[in-house]
């Protein structure tokens, strides 16, 4: 029970410390708080945390009771859909109790459309462990993994550990054969590495002094990490680079990219002691993504997917050996944003944005066509793991609202779908199964100040009242062009079964209608992805969906800039507001360019240091510097995670 005398919030210290940028000044009172390491910081937050405690504590039965139901419904005690890679299925364990996944494989039979499907907590056929999270965490206070990455052969595993939890992972190379730990031992390296064809080398990444990934190394197994060599080093810093092997394991591929440039390197993967050939220079503001394909008649094609004079690209072919000399294989067009290509040894398949959907395209290397059916109106489609190349078959990933995320085998030559694994979703406290047929799904539309359409999706029990007592949770992020498709959870369920609904808010700043959708919420237009958001609130109050007082908006990180946008905004358009992690002092971080990575913002912001107009676009809606003393502000909620 919370106690009888409400506690005073705690009051931060006010020291005023001024900001003067392009002759505008702005005192800042809580500065001092981003210094952690003062001893008042520390204790601030601790009085922050003490006062949350007491203030929640009467909800502690409601919080134990919605966990419990949580956990009820979840399957601890699973294994992942299997994925083919030569001679071997790969796949996850989950088990109760135990917080890390262990990471198996188990030998394909030739023919093998899938493997044996093991009963809980049973073996699978042949099943070799190949990495035990739990036995690698130990004792340990924090254990994250990185890269997991076998060889092409399968003899050997590539795998990264963290027990810091600053994202400095230590590279370890495994003979998966004799189930030795290798010599091999790389320190303060990135997520990500490649190997080379015939496993000889392995390439990694390092970070920057800003935690920018900007150099690509070669370690040649067996030798000492103070041989190996940079490979790829990128001075610019808005640029990361990232580095793979193609699907087709021919190629070794370095992509160096900022938000709006990008520029693919490669190199023959069979031959991994030369030099990486560039595959296009870059331009500013172009960016492209290279696939290779051996075609059936011997030759070699880069399928390069860019933006060269298509805002919503456009895939190219050429030749591996002239990539220069590209021709459209899929022309742009203004209502269909493609998003990447997969190529396999028969066919390619493209995957797309349309109408706000996403969708899935099968071209034969015959140039036969055709689109994947999905069974929803209202859908969630990406490519999942597809790492075998000469496959007859695509590995999809699909979920909704009210169907759980499902794992799917599309075959190529007539689109045919066949259900691998499905999420299960156990039955709640009540004994009841969980039945997709009690919630519905709905696609509607805003009209936002200016007049553009703003697609919402939302989900309910099926019959909920449209009379403006529902309680609702309205979520939004909109930024860096992602889009926020329609997806399932088991926790929404806790939320949905107490009568509320859950609304997502597709605002500009995201990509789901188009990369102009991208363009038109960044930069000097950034205010839109706020005023969309604002629009969308007022629809589901105005059509009775829900009513202000019983609207809870909800983003997390960008969309906790959202959030606190919107609270100046609009204020009165919300019954409460949790911000996670929330970017509500946008200026002031980039603004400081000794910050990691704010550099790399720039081109999603602007840049306010050197351009006024950014400056002054950026102060104006910057929710930090933006609060009123005399607006009434709806309960607000600030999560550290």
């Amino acid at each position: 029970m919370r106690s009888q005398t409400t506690p005073t919030p705690p009051a931060a210290r006010r020291i005023p410390a001024r900001r003067i940028c392009h002759g505008d000044t702005f005192v800042d009172e809580f500065a001092w708080l981003a210094d952690k390491d003062r001893p008042e910081v520390a204790g601030y937050l601790r009085a922050e945390n003490t006062y949350t405690a007491v203030m929640t504590e009467a909800q502690a039965t409601l919080r134990t009771s919605i966990f419990e139901e949580i956990k009820i419904r979840t399957k601890e005690t699973d294994v992942s859909a299997p994925v083919r890679k030569g001679h071997w299925w790969y796949y996850t364990r989950t088990a109760e109790s135990r917080q890390y996944p262990v990471r198996c494989r188990c030998p394909a039979r030739p023919g093998e459309a899938l493997p044996p499907a093991p009963q809980d907590g049973q073996l699978v056929r042949g099943e070799e462990v190949m990495l035990d999270g739990n036995e690698l965490a130990g004792r340990a206070e924090f254990f994250s993994l990185g890269t997991v990455q076998a060889s092409p052969d399968g003899r050997l595993l590539a795998y990264a550990t963290d027990y810091l939890g600053n994202e400095r992972f230590t590279l370890r190379v495994k003979d998966l054969v004799t189930g030795e730990t290798e010599p091999d031992e790389i320190p303060d390296t990135y997520y990500g590495c490649a190997w080379s064809a015939d496993a000889s080398a392995l390439f990694y990444i390092t970070v920057d002094e800003a935690w920018r990934p900007y150099r690509i190394w070669r370690h040649l197994i067996g030798t000492a990490a103070a041989q190996d060599v940079i490979v790829f080093e990128e001075h610019d810093e808005k640029f990361l680079v990232s580095v793979g092997l193609s699907r087709s394991e021919r190629y070794l591929v370095i992509s160096s990219a900022s938000e709006l440039t990008s520029e693919v390197w490669l190199r023959d993967a069979r031959s991994p002691e030369g030099e990486f050939s560039v595959v296009l220079p870059r331009r500013q503001g172009i960016e492209y993504h290279v696939e290779h394909q051996a075609l059936p008649d011997g030759t070699d094609r880069l399928l390069i997917l860019h933006n060269d004079g298509a805002v919503n690209f456009e895939l190219a072919q050429a030749p591996a050996s002239r990539p220069a000399q590209r021709t459209p294989l899929i022309g742009h067009r203004d209502d269909t944003r493609l998003l990447s290509v997969d190529a396999f040894a028969d066919h390619i398949v493209v995957h797309f944005r349309r109408d706000g959907l996403p969708g899935l395209r099968i071209i034969s290397s015959r140039g036969d066509e055709r689109e994947i059916a999905f069974p929803e109106p209202i859908y969630q489609a990406t490519p999942g793991m597809n790492p075998e190349y000469d496959s007859a078959s695509f590995r999809l990933n699909y979920a909704s609202m009210v169907t759980p995320d499902s794992v799917y085998d599309c075959d190529a030559a007539t689109g045919e779908l066949t259900l691998v694994k499905r999420e299960p979703v156990l039955p709640g406290p009540d004994g009841t199964p969980f039945d997709p047929a009690a919630y519905e799904q709905h696609r509607v539309w805003a009209t936002a100040e200016d007049g553009t359409r703003v697609p919402i999706t939302l989900v309910c029990r099926t019959g909920t009242p449209r009379d403006g007592t529902a309680p609702f949770l309205l979520y939004g992020y909109g930024s860096y062009g992602i889009s926020t498709d329609p997806s399932f959870s088991i926790q929404r369920l806790s939320l949905l079964d107490r009568g509320f609904g859950y609304a997502i808010a597709h605002v500009r700043g995201g990509g789901e209608m188009g990369r102009r959708w991208y363009d038109d919420g960044k930069q000097l237009h950034k205010i839109n992805t706020f005023t969309d958001f604002v629009a969308c609130a007022r629809y589901l109050a105005r059509e009775g969906w829900t009513a202000p007082g019983r609207l809870i908006a909800r983003g997390r990180s960008a969309g906790g800039l959202l959030m606190g946008a919107v609270a100046n905004l609009a204020p009165g358009a919300f019954g409460g507001i949790v911000a996670q992690v929330p970017f509500v002092d946008p200026l002031t971080d980039v603004l400081d360019p000794s910050l990691p990575l704010t550099i790399t913002e720039w081109d999603e912001w602007r840049d306010p240091l050197h351009d006024r107009a950014a400056y002054q676009y950026m102060r104006s809606y910057s929710p930090y510097e933006n609060v009123s003393p005399d607006a009434i502000y709806p309960r607000s909620w600030l999560s550290p995670a």
